[in-house]
């Protein structure tokens, strides 16, 4: 395949030779649905073969079905040549040093299109010239971790991401910054929040949810509100940085076990459960909603501690669940299963044997609830109480995967089950709450008159 016609192949491919429209066209396509102006871009050379990619004037993409295409008139040719734009990051001896540990999330990236791959942006010179605004936050100082998708995030990654953290603070940094894909950025700041203990400074872990070369980024404003926290924040705890509203007038920071990714797209998917967020972040400043979170401290102690046991597993139950599944984790040798039940924390019966079975083989087995926000109650229904009396713990108000990681973490400790249980029931980085605030649970149904009144205030 030529360069002229970079992945294209087969209708898409014929389509673009009848009307002599090379890749990096600048074209009017017109179509059975209407006419689309914009640039032929490069496609996968494992991309199907029936759309044309076209990047449109307002900067996204768009396919064109090539069965649909009337007529393209080509204007010219304007071929992207990729390049991130680098300059020396200037050094102030007045501003704070902040390092930004990259685990391969895209947090400030560019797409090139002669390959379809996204290209991180990394280096303080490539951030700088990507986003020059962090120059007047911080001297920044960065080091790539891993390479990894976020899916691809565990144990070895989280265990050397919290010993580079304990090297860093004792290097002297004011405050770190993580860059993290979104998928599981939760599970990692819930993991981080036990095995990285009273550090002295702010940690910020930070991602996008849309790629840097999307008019609708939010990856350059996330990245400033997480290295403005970094820098200047009172707030030392593990936090997680990501868009408040969907629009990009503030940041939210979230305590990290405490925190879940809600929405698959939206730029705001980032949401504190059963409680409220620490602090708003903007631009110009950071405004904390809440008091009772570790201050800042200019010591370099920091408690670093990464045991962890990696056979522990997670099970959502549903109707029907046969008691196969249990007895698949015990005959598989694991040594803790978290249990997301319905309701208050339950579970059908032809599960008990197998419950039973897990307490003979001394595993520890958890109950939180898959409704995310409330309590786990098992002294209020025959079914909760009789679990008990099988060895299953009440979870409290742990989120289901932050009960997995600290599972994990804790029988990483010890193997007596009673230690394990002081240490999951003890509360280390506000896992566990005493109550849920009245403002803690709030979730707006659409099409309601008030609700949609009080939207349309803040509606863009």
């Amino acid at each position: 395949m030529t360069d002229d016609y970079r992945g294209y192949r087969a209708e898409a491919l014929d389509v673009l030779r009848q009307y002599a429209a090379r890749v990096w066209s600048d074209v009017e396509v017109r179509t059975e649905s209407g006419t689309f102006t914009g640039i032929v871009l490069p496609r996968s050379e494992t991309a199907d073969a029936r759309h044309i990619v076209l990047k449109l004037r307002s900067g996204y993409n768009v396919g064109v079905a090539a069965a649909s295409v009337r007529g393209i008139v080509v204007h010219g040719r304007k071929e992207a040549h990729y390049k991130i734009p680098e300059k020396d990051f200037p050094f102030d001896p007045r501003k704070p040093r902040v390092k930004l540990l990259g685990t391969g999330g895209t947090i400030a990236s560019r797409l090139d299109y002669r390959t379809g791959a996204v290209i991180p942006a990394f280096s303080p010179g490539e951030l700088y010239g990507s986003v020059p605004e962090l120059a007047d936050i911080c001297n920044l100082e960065t080091e790539k971790l891993y390479g990894v998708f976020s899916e691809n995030m565990g144990p070895e990654q989280w265990i050397g991401t919290a010993r580079a953290i304990g090297r860093e603070i004792e290097k002297g940094v004011q405050g770190i910054v993580i860059g993290h894909g979104t998928d599981t950025m939760h599970h990692t700041a819930a993991i981080l929040s036990f095995m990285v203990q009273n550090s002295p400074v702010p940690i910020v872990m930070v991602g996008s949810q849309r790629s840097s070369d999307r008019p609708s980024s939010d990856a350059a404003l996330n990245l400033m509100h997480s290295v403005k926290t970094a820098a200047e924040s009172d707030i030392a705890e593990i936090m997680v940085c990501m868009f408040g509203p969907t629009s990009d007038v503030y940041g939210l920071l979230h305590r990290g076990t405490r925190v879940r990714k809600m929405h698959s797209s939206y730029r705001s998917t980032f949401r504190t459960i059963g409680d409220i967020p620490l602090a708003m972040v903007s631009r110009e400043k950071i405004t904390p909603l809440r008091q009772d979170y570790r201050r800042r401290r200019k010591d370099r102690r920091v408690v670093i501690n990464t045991a962890f046991e990696e056979k522990v597993a997670i099970v959502y139950y549903y109707p029907n669940m046969k008691p196969d599944i249990i007895d698949s984790l015990i005959d598989n040798h694991y040594r803790g299963i978290v249990i997301a039940g319905t309701g208050l924390g339950h579970v059908n019966k032809p599960l008990y044997p197998s419950l039973k079975r897990a307490r003979e083989n001394n595993i520890a087995v958890y109950m939180t609830v898959q409704t995310l926000w409330g309590y786990v109650q098992m002294y209020v229904y025959d079914t909760g109480r009789d679990m008990m009396e099988l060895g299953v713990v009440p979870g409290a108000n742990m989120l289901p995967e932050v009960a997995y990681v600290k599972l994990g973490w804790a029988l990483g400790q010890t193997d007596d089950l009673q230690k394990v249980r002081e240490i999951m029931m003890t509360p280390i980085a506000g896992e566990i709450t005493e109550r849920e605030p009245s403002n803690g649970y709030l979730i707006f149904q659409g099409g309601i008159p008030e609700v949609e009144e009080f939207i349309s205030r803040y509606r863009r």
